[in-house]
């Protein structure tokens, strides 16, 4: 690629990946787009971006780490609930035609916002609801089916593993936000790289400024996101997902 090209594909991941650190979700909703008007077909540009949006929560563990909120026990179910539906998904990915996934996934990130925007004191503070076996038999359900759709559509899904944490499990936004950037950055976006690069092909010579763009993007918008705080995460949240949803839609 042109120099030209590598800087746009830079700025394109910085702000995408800034943008979802510090929202919890949301680099697939402008990076995939992006590489897909570049000229990437659709499944390509899939994989592509996945593989570099790993770099995104390598960049997000880096500053989060030092918070020391994470629950080991916790990360290791949403791992365990939401991986093999990226696997799932992604296999399934190839044979949907790429216009329906698009209005279906701008159909649903725009219900995450306004409902976030329904419920003013959501994920404002902390608060240790459905741990019980049967809690947490439902919400691993649903972490699968997330998981199904990170596979099969964008990674633009962690937003909904954002407010699954913060609704189901009363989450604040801030430690909702970090299990997503890390364990749904790297680990879903990771198995779902590794899927479509066995089914289709990555664009390695992209990637590079790609990679650049989503660490970097990652570590500033994960620092913004602890810096600001929850009713910032929150409105930023709602505005991400009800703009990005209508753009998906209109095309």
């Amino acid at each position: 690629m042109a120099m030209t090209q590598q800087i746009l594909l830079f700025i394109i991941s910085f702000l995408a990946n800034l943008f979802s650190a510090f929202a919890g979700g949301g680099a697939g909703l402008i990076q995939l787009p992006a590489l897909l008007f570049l000229g990437l077909p659709f499944s390509i540009a899939l994989g592509t971006h996945k593989l570099a949006s790993v770099a995104l929560g390598i960049g997000a563990t880096l500053r989060h780490i030092r918070e020391k909120s994470l629950d080991l026990r916790f990360a290791v179910f949403i791992l365990a609930s939401g991986i093999p539906g990226v696997i799932l998904g992604a296999n399934l990915i190839l044979g949907i035609p790429d216009r329906w996934a698009e209005i279906a996934l701008g159909c649903l990130t725009i219900s995450l916002g306004i409902y976030s925007w329904l419920k003013p004191t959501l994920g404002q503070q902390t608060l240790a609801i459905n741990r019980s076996k049967s809690g947490f038999v439902i919400g691993g359900l649903f972490l699968f089916l997330i998981g199904l759709l990170n596979g099969s559509l964008t990674s633009g899904t962690g937003l909904f593993v954002t407010l699954w944490l913060v609704r189901w499990f009363g989450l604040e936004y801030k430690r909702a936000v970090a299990y997503t950037l890390i364990l749904v950055g790297m680990f879903w976006n990771g198995a779902g790289a590794l899927t479509l690069g066995l089914l289709s092909e990555i664009r390695w010579d992209w990637l590079p400024a790609l990679l650049l763009g989503s660490v970097l993007g990652g570590y500033a918008g994960a620092h913004l996101s602890i810096a600001k705080g929850n009713y910032w995460i929150k409105r930023v949240y709602e505005l991400i997902t009800i703009v990005i949803g209508m753009k998906l839609i209109m095309g």
